[in-house]
């Protein structure tokens, strides 16, 4: 075969079997900081791999607010966590051929407001956090995708700190979880020794060992690490080569990089840098931190400020802020860098739009496509090819 006809040959496939992506929303009377959702549960959407445009193809109706997203490794299952006082985890079967979802159980997550979950590496559990609820959970994944009780739950203990974040912007007003406890992200390391959750309300990131056995967590030694009083972890990334990770702070709109000890799930501090522009003042909450493929970029989104940062990577990990680009929407909840890695999408929460960049491989630099995808209160994308 010539390599003409090869391309020509991957094309094809390409428009036979185009990329797929699924969207979750929040789409109950109580939505997100008691604002309606205006979604209508589970979308699915067909990607231009060329233009990085998105097509809908169907929409899952779920009314409780499927607002975070997860596949398993295997992409057979896609699991989501219902947003709600009652706090639930959807799991799906999923038609690879045409991305058709089936329902296959909801489970109690075991809290209030489930706003996070992941899949273990092994592909065993799910793991979910409950920021109303202030817990988070195991839920063993069981051998036809669904999913059993929880195996365990640990309830966040300590003193929360001040409402305001010691490393906020000039005049910030961004207040939004020091209350009370509030687990935020639950996710484990990329060799899956250790799992790591953070508590807004708290000011910690929280280090577990998880047994594959029972689907028991048991604290870490030491079993967290601190961050500054008031700063609020939200999200976190790991580099690609495992040797960093990348805490996203809430309130403070700070982006704090930790040398990571894998053989130990230790977090040892390296560097803390705004994710606003020199000279910013006043409020912005911090949503989504994602790392790019390569591990030479790391990206952040801003809230209020509107905007997606991207940061250069150093040889050591420390990181440099390079740019930020305007969503074109208000209030981006998340964003996610397709498979490819040509294309990022923002989720604009309140202006109810999916808002697509092309990304400069080299520089890092995002750049408006033009192209707008309606989606009331979008929470998250994600891709299945």
């Amino acid at each position: 075969m010539t390599r003409r006809q090869l391309l020509a040959g991957t094309a094809l496939l390409a428009i036979e079997h185009p990329p797929l992506a699924y969207v979750g929303s929040y789409s109950s009377p109580q939505g997100p900081e008691g604002s309606p959702g205006r979604g209508e549960g589970i979308y699915l959407f067909e990607m231009n791999p060329a233009t990085g445009a998105l097509q809908q193809r169907a929409v899952y109706r779920n009314g409780s607010n499927p607002a975070w997203l997860a596949l398993n490794p295997a992409r057979t299952h896609l699991y989501s966590a219902n947003e709600t006082a009652s706090g639930s985890v959807g799991a799906y079967s999923i038609d690879r051929r045409t991305g058709r979802l089936t329902l296959l159980i909801t489970q109690s997550s075991q809290g209030a407001g489930p706003a996070h979950l992941s899949i273990h590496p092994s592909g065993k559990y799910v793991l979910v956090a409950n920021y109303a609820g202030g817990t988070i959970a195991v839920l063993p994944i069981r051998a036809r995708g669904d999913l059993g009780p929880a195996t365990d739950v640990k309830v966040d203990r300590g003193q929360p700190g001040p409402a305001n974040a010691q490393s906020g912007p000039l005049g910030s007003f961004a207040i939004s979880g020091h209350d009370r406890p509030h687990a935020h992200m639950i996710q484990s390391d990329p060799a899956g020794r250790f799992v790591l959750s953070t508590d807004l309300g708290l000011d910690r990131i929280f280090i577990w060992r998880l047994s594959l056995r029972t689907g028991k967590l048991t604290p870490n030694n030491p079993p967290e690490v601190k961050l500054p009083p008031g700063d609020g972890p939200r999200h976190f990334a790991f580099h690609p080569s495992g040797r960093w990770l990348y805490s996203l702070q809430e309130e403070s709109s700070t982006l704090a990089v930790f040398d990571y000890d894998s053989a130990n799930g230790r977090l040892i501090p390296r560097q803390t840098v705004s994710t606003l522009p020199k000279g910013f003042a006043g409020t912005d909450f911090t949503s989504e931190i994602a790392v790019s493929a390569d591990g030479r970029f790391v990206y952040a989104a801003n809230r209020l400020h509107d905007s997606i940062a991207w940061l250069r990577i150093r040889s050591d990990g420390s990181v440099d802020l390079k740019g930020e680009e305007w969503t074109r929407g208000d209030y981006p909840r998340s964003f996610s860098i397709d498979p490819s890695g040509r294309f990022l999408y923002s989720c604009n929460q309140r202006s109810d739009a999916i808002t697509c960049y092309s990304v400069n491989r080299e520089t890092g630099a995002l750049s408006f496509t033009g192209q707008y995808t309606p989606v009331g209160t979008p929470g998250i994308i994600v891709f299945l090819t």
